[in-house]
């Protein structure tokens, strides 16, 4: 590709470094951008009440007219959750292979969006003409069928992001990793590799899936009972597996879980998914069938409160109970953080009398992880030589390991950049730097909302849980400023009003002596009134009780 003026190219997140979740990678030549991923995280447990948490696109909305297209590289929710939001504010083509797609498309729907998004399917084979970019593809193995790495060349040379990888050899849909389009890629020379870091820390090789389907068949054929097995809606590999290892064992199957019902609708119409004929039966005929001849597939694999698992463990699942005896498997690793939902989950099924196989001390391997461990992160960088190296996908210390393995095949420390969300890597004649940031950060979702809370509303929502809300309600005479009625002191978090009415008298007493006062000085801004009444009530409220409640002054004036 010719190279014109003095353009460079930049590279840099908008999600995805420095944490796990709400991906977002550009890479931008001039007055072209391509995007790849769009992803939510789920929020951390400091952000009350906030439903999901997406990347700020302020930068790509301010360059839309640059905005090639979003290339998405897989199924998972952390690389195209963001979308329904993000198309809404930035309506270009989409690129996705079949699955992802369809999968895609169900969020969508549901969002409205599907009429005015520009959709367009690719498979491993496709190149697209973005501007003074083009987008070429090769097939990876990963958890969920149709993950693809793209390579986009550009006018300084070729960006390789690997999206979500790792390489099984034996993979359950018998799609192989093209090893072979990899080391052609690499042979014509890399200048800048993004790869996923996720398993950075793991020594050794991912294990493969077939292998957890063999486990799987085997806990099936040993249980006297009836099976639950939960895993994420979006492993259809392991769902598939779920299938075959029920035929095999002569077990019928419900899926329960809204997301899981999903998935397995659209995989089955697009073809990903096999399901013998007669195999699916409804929750509502597995208390009519015989225990040893049903499994129940489910969604809870991370302990979420209103997953199914979990309202089944607490026994108030609507159609399906686990009885004493019935053998419950945790197909998934706990997401970082939230091993004490998973545990909760745990306890609660033993306590009923489950039999529970699950986590690393599970004498099955009846999960392994779609990501690469630290042989196959090698040996991506190994097929690849890349000229520069960005680890993406994962915490700093991952990204920093990640860095650290590139060094041992031999990538020069000063070629290696860890970057943070929002920061740039510029190469221009073949020299990489890192630049100056863009606009970058969380956009926090709640509700219908979107953005529209922030530090100072989730600080609010951090005071009310901790100590409570008093509101002080006092009407005013406009004539002679008097107090015509009040105050009203009403309490809610903060003390219980029939335990504590002298203390509420007092505070009572204190604000009537602080506004007559007040009055008294001729001071009548509202503003002043409130701040006066704030400060001293919350001076004396904190010396009996050690607590500093919100206080909401109200006053009216008649």
């Amino acid at each position: 590709m010719s190279k014109k003026n003095n353009d460079k190219v930049l590279i840099f997140a908008l999600g995805g470094v420095g944490e796990i979740g709400k991906n977002m990678y550009c890479i931008q030549y001039g007055n072209d951008i391509v995007v790849i991923d769009s992803g939510l995280k789920f929020p951390e447990e400091d952000m009350l009440g906030i439903d999901i948490v997406i990347p700020d696109i302020g930068y790509l909305t301010e360059n839309r007219d640059k905005v090639r297209g979003i290339i998405i590289t897989h199924g998972h929710e952390d690389h195209i959750g963001g979308l329904p939001y993000v198309l809404k504010h930035l309506n270009v083509p989409l690129y996705a292979t079949k699955l992802t797609m369809g999968l895609i498309e169900a969020k969508l729907k549901e969002a409205n969006l599907l009429g005015t998004t520009n959709r367009i399917l690719i498979n491993a084979d496709s190149v697209l003409s973005l501007g003074t970019l083009t987008a070429t593809f090769f097939k990876t193995n990963h958890s969920i069928p149709d993950s693809v790495g793209v390579a986009v060349d550009t006018p300084e040379g070729v960006v390789v992001h690997t999206g979500d990888f790792k390489f099984d050899q034996t993979p359950v849909n018998d799609q192989y990793a093209d090893l072979h389009r990899m080391g052609e890629i690499g042979k014509k020379g890399v200048l800048a590799l993004l790869s996923d870091s996720t398993n950075a820390e793991r020594p050794g090789y991912t294990g493969s899936e077939r292998g957890v389907g063999i486990e799987i068949e085997e806990v099936f054929r040993k249980a006297k009972q009836r099976v639950v097995i939960a895993t994420f809606a979006s492993n259809i590999h392991r769902v598939q597996q779920v299938f075959d290892a029920a035929a095999a064992t002569n077990r019928k199957v419900t899926v329960i879980g809204r997301s899981m019902v999903n998935v397995v609708s659209i995989a089955s119409e697009l073809g990903y998914l096999h399901i013998p004929d007669g195999m699916l039966i409804e929750p509502e005929e597995v208390n009519r069938m015989a225990a040893d001849r049903v499994v129940i597939l489910s969604t809870g694999s991370q302990g979420e409160p209103m997953s199914a698992l979990t309202r089944m463990a607490r026994s108030t699942h609507r159609k399906i109970d686990i009885l004493p005896g019935d053998t419950v498997i945790i197909a998934a690793t706990p997401i970082p953080g939230n091993e004490r939902y998973v545990g909760r989950t745990v306890d609660e099924l033993m306590r009923i009398g489950a039999h529970v196989i699950y986590g690393p001390g599970s004498v099955t391997g009846v999960h392994v992880s779609g990501h690469g461990s630290q042989e196959e992160l090698k040996l991506m960088l190994n097929l690849m030589k890349p000229k520069y190296f960005i680890p993406i996908h994962g915490e700093y210390r991952m990204l920093r390991q990640h860095g650290l393995l590139a060094e041992s095949v031999g990538i020069a420390k000063e070629d290696i950049f860890l970057c943070d969300i929002g920061d740039t890597v510029e190469i221009q004649n073949g020299v990489a730097r890192k630049g100056s940031k863009v606009q970058s950060g969380n956009i926090l979702i709640d509700g219908l909302g979107v953005g529209d809370v922030g530090n100072i509303v989730l600080r609010d929502r951090k005071l009310l849980s901790q100590d409570g809300i008093l509101v002080v309600v006092v009407t005013l005479s406009k004539q002679d400023g008097k107090i015509l009625s009040g105050p009203d002191i009403i309490s809610r978090g903060f003390v219980y009003v029939r335990e504590s009415e002298g203390l509420l008298e007092e505070a009572n007493r204190i604000v009537t002596n602080t506004l007559q006062k007040l009055m008294n000085e001729n001071v009548n801004e509202w503003a002043s009134l409130k701040t006066n009444v704030k400060d001293v009530l919350g001076r004396f409220l904190y010396e009996q009780t050690r607590r500093r409640p919100m206080i909401l002054p109200i006053i009216m004036e008649v």
